[in-house]
This record gives C-alpha cells, structure tokens and sequence, in this order.
C-alpha cells in the first residue's frame, strides 16, 4: 500500500482513529518510524484548522509498531491565538508505542526572513544507487528512489561523517506534511556506513522543525544533506537538512539512535 493510501485510510472512531499498515512499510520488527509520525499527525491534522501549519514535531519512539491495525489516540494540549500543541500516541492494547508532540503556528507578521540556502554538491562519478533486495534492506525502502550523491550506502566500512542523497518518494499525487516526514525520516543512522557487516540500529527520538511550505510539491528530487555528529557508547546523534524540489528549504531534523554494532 502506498504512502498516500494508508493515511487516506486512517478514520476516526470517537475519541481515537483507526489504521493499518501493510508489512510494505515494516522496518525490521517495527514500522517505518516516518510512517509512524505521519499517522500520528494525520489524527492531528483533524483537530486543527488546515490553514495552521506544522512547525515542529517532536517523536519518542518506545516500543515496536507491527504491521496491521494501527489505533492512534490525539488530544489538543493548548491552544492560544496562534500556536497550538498537540499530543499523539500510536497505542499497543493500552501502552504507548509511539509518542508525538506536534506544535501548529498560524503566520505571524515578522520584520525577519532568513532561510538556508543549498549548498552546491557535485555527485560522485558513480553514485551510489538503492536496489530493494528483500531480506537484506528494510521493507519500507521498495517504497522510495535514492541515490547517494555524496558518502556512502550502510556497512560499507566508510570514514565519511556526511551524505547526500537524492530521493523521491513512489506515490501518486503532490506532497503536504506528511511527506516531508516520510522524506525526513528515509536516510539509515549515518554511522552504519562506516561499519563493514551489517547490524541493526534504530530510532530512540527525532525533533523536526519545519520551515517551509511542502504542499502542492512533486515527489520526485528532493534532496537530505545529512551529518553524524557523535557516536558512543551505541547511541548516534544526526542532523539532517532536507530540501525540496527546486532547493527549496523546507525542514531540519535531529535524531538519537542506537546502532548495535
């Protein structure tokens, strides 16, 4: 199922919605930890006006999310005159599996304007390009196109701390913000490129701030600029920029993982 058609499914049942997720979108023994977000915001998404949007979102993973139903519990937090905080949980029977934050601003009048621009990047002579070989990649990755520009695939042995890779997402339709989670969140722990056999490494949390507005853009040529900037004791810490089509800034992320390895 693509990306589109599983929160198009989502539905809201009194106080909690309603999902699923096919083993399409699994990552090991849990889901795609941006497909994860993504739904917690869908459940959002309905509790504020759609002209609000996202600027930030701040996610704990806790414990596994398996394929199949999926039940998603959302509350509004706080609401002022212009920021409103939301809180989401993937639920588990009755524990928490996921917990998200997400904190809407309506635009405010501002004397300031300063964004990113892009640095140029030169790729490779020969690009690194992702094949989906099921039982050696995560499943999720059939669902996107990625080529790394800059630094190397996982378990390559490499020495570079930074990567840059081309994605597109397989999907029919144009991105909102729920795609730029699922852009966000594509790229492995930096960290298991410099192993030389494979190990597991997963997600302990991930802070997100969005600044620019995805909607309405393509799915194809967006670009992630990420760094490792420590590794230690078996927890990582990354930043990763992400631009859309055309350079345009559109989100920063951070994100502490553990690499078993």
């Amino acid at each position: 199922m693509r990306f589109s058609e599983t929160l198009n499914n989502i539905r809201r049942d009194g106080e909690t919605w309603t999902g699923s997720l096919d083993e399409d979108w699994m990552q090991g023994r849990s889901a795609f930890g941006g497909i994860q977000a993504a739904m917690a915001l869908r459940a959002m998404r309905s509790l504020v006006s759609a002209d609000v949007p996202l600027r930030s979102l701040q996610v704990a993973f806790i414990a596994p999310v398996p394929a199949g139903p999926v039940k998603i519990a959302a509350k509004v937090l706080r609401q002022g005159k212009s920021v409103t905080q939301i809180e989401a949980r993937l639920l588990d029977g009755d524990e928490t599996a996921c917990l998200v934050i997400g904190i809407f601003g309506a635009p405010r009048e501002s004397a300031l304007r300063l964004l990113p621009i892009q640095p140029v990047v030169e790729a490779m002579a020969k690009p690194h390009v992702l094949r989906y070989v099921p039982g050696l990649l995560p499943q999720f990755t059939q669902q996107f196109e990625a080529r790394w520009l800059q630094g190397d695939i996982p378990f390559s042995g490499s020495t570079k701390t930074e990567q840059v890779i081309e994605l597109s997402l397989k999907d029919d339709g144009v991105a909102d913000e729920a795609h730029v989670l699922a852009f966000a969140d594509f790229i492995p722990p930096v960290a298991l490129s410099m192993l030389d056999k494979p190990a597991p490494g997963s997600s302990l949390s991930w802070m997100l701030e969005l600044f620019g507005d995805s909607r309405g853009l393509p799915l194809n040529n967006w670009r992630v600029d990420a760094t490792l900037q420590a590794a230690q004791d078996g927890y990582t810490s990354q930043q990763v920029m992400l631009w859309g089509p055309g350079a345009q800034p559109i989100a920063l992320s951070r994100q502490s993982m553990v690499v078993f390895g």
